[in-house]
């Protein structure tokens, strides 16, 4: 069972198959569905409005989402948002991603496949549209996507899906080593994951 915060008799629904980092603040109507990830530190607070993480969406290190009072604050199935990203009383569509350190703020609509560059500032109200490219504070639309960029998006959102898995099997609380120890193994990966990839 995940530790979380219950507020105005209100507790937040972690689905068994979902990794919710034990460093990560879920407080009230918050609802995290089956195969999400939520990172280190992250806070998901529905003390106001409720925050959904849909199916294979993931939350990274950093994150923050929060909304005004019946508004519901939404990452779609697959979305993926990066560390230190805000989500105010927005809704980010289905395998949509939003860069590090970007924040999209009231009524804003981010698209199915759009990405949203690192650093970016979405107003309130503003709607990507699908396969868009966004960058900028204030943002703007830079271009459509192609396909394999979207692949990319894809794989990147995979990779944060296997680690669900792996943090539910193989993540423990433990005592620090004191020192290196002789052949110190490297995180095992897939070969799958080794691929090149350009980036945006």
């Amino acid at each position: 069972m995940v530790k979380v915060y219950s507020i105005n008799g209100v507790t937040p629904v972690v689905h068994p198959s979902a990794y919710v980092h034990p460093s990560a603040v879920l407080i009230g109507d918050v609802i995290v569905g089956p195969r999400c990830y939520v990172g280190p530190l992250a806070s998901m607070r529905g003390d106001f409005g409720r925050l959904i993480l849909e199916e294979g969406a993931n939350l990274q290190d950093c994150c923050v989402m929060h909304g005004f009072p019946a508004d519901d604050t939404v990452v779609e199935v697959d979305g993926h948002i990066g560390h230190g990203a805000i989500l105010h009383g927005c809704r980010v569509k289905r395998n949509a991603m939003v860069g590090m350190n970007s924040v999209v703020m009231d009524q804003a609509v981010v698209g199915e496949d759009a990405i949203i560059a690192a650093n970016s500032f979405i107003k309130a109200g503003m709607v990507i549209p699908p396969r868009s490219l966004v960058m900028g504070s204030p943002a703007r639309v830079v271009r459509e996507l192609n396909d394999k960029e979207i692949a990319w998006k894809r794989f990147g959102t995979t990779q944060y899906q296997d680690l669900t898995v792996r943090s539910l099997q193989t993540m423990r609380a433990v005592d620090s080593l004191d020192e290196v120890e002789p052949d110190r193994q490297r995180i095992a990966f897939g070969p799958h994951l080794h691929q090149t990839k350009d980036h945006i």
